[in-house]
Parts: C-alpha cells; sequence; structure tokens
C-alpha cells in the first residue's frame, strides 16, 4: 500500500510520519469528539441557532432594503414607526426563544445541563 500525503503536513511528510511526531495521531483529532453528549448537543444547538440568526438578518435587510428601494420609487409608503414595532416585536421573540433553548439545555437530563449550556455557548461561539 502506498503512502498518504496529508495536504496540512508539512511538505513531503507523510500522515504516519507527522502522526508519529505528533505522538500517535492526538494532534490530527478534533477536541470535540472527546466530549460528551450533552455537550455536543448544546455544540449543535447553539452552532444552528447562530447560523439561523444570520441567515434571518439577511433575509430581513434584503427585505428593508426592497422597502426602501419602493418607497424611493413612489410605488408604496413606509409607515416608520409600524416598522420599529414590528422589528420590535422580532426581537422579543428571537429573546424568548434563546431563553426557552437555554432552559430546555439546562433540562437534559443525559449528560448534565452544565454541559449542555457550556456546548450551547461554545456553539454560538463557533457559528
Amino acid at each position: 500500500m502506498g503512502t498518504t500525503y496529508c495536504w496540512r503536513c508539512p511538505k513531503g511528510s507523510s500522515v504516519n510520519e507527522v502522526g508519529q511526531q505528533m505522538g500517535q495521531n492526538e494532534g490530527l483529532q478534533l477536541p470535540y469528539l472527546e466530549m460528551g453528549s450533552g455537550f455536543m448537543i448544546g455544540l449543535s444547538v447553539g452552532y444552528v441557532v447562530k447560523k439561523s440568526f444570520k441567515l434571518m438578518l439577511l433575509l430581513m435587510g434584503l427585505a428593508v432594503i426592497g422597502v426602501f428601494v419602493l418607497e424611493n420609487q413612489g410605488i408604496i409608503t413606509l409607515n416608520e414607526t409600524s416598522l420599529d414595532q414590528n422589528v420590535s416585536l422580532g426581537v422579543e421573540a428571537f429573546k424568548q426563544f434563546a431563553l426557552f433553548l437555554k432552559e430546555r439545555l439546562a433540562a437534559l437530563k443525559i449528560a448534565g445541563g452544565a454541559s449542555a449550556i457550556a456546548g450551547f455557548v461554545v456553539g454560538l461561539k463557533m457559528g
């Protein structure tokens, strides 16, 4: 069988050579694989929440830009008070959803709620 080369390894080094230098491939593993199930659940939920929040902000921004363009062309008139109230309602709804997720993760009996909350925070940081 041939030698396998790695794109992250030093030039000309095989995966086995680098693994032996790092002590039985310890440096090539992801640290999250050794965490418990509660942490992994929290990590995945936090990551998805942050990514979906970013997507929601992008779509809302595009919609607001579209409304501004339509208003500029004289096609519609914009009630700024109503727009402000709707944005405030959306922010409050997101806060309630985030609070629900934190409470639900804290109630996990799998591996303790504390590790799930820690995973949630790391997932938010990663996303």
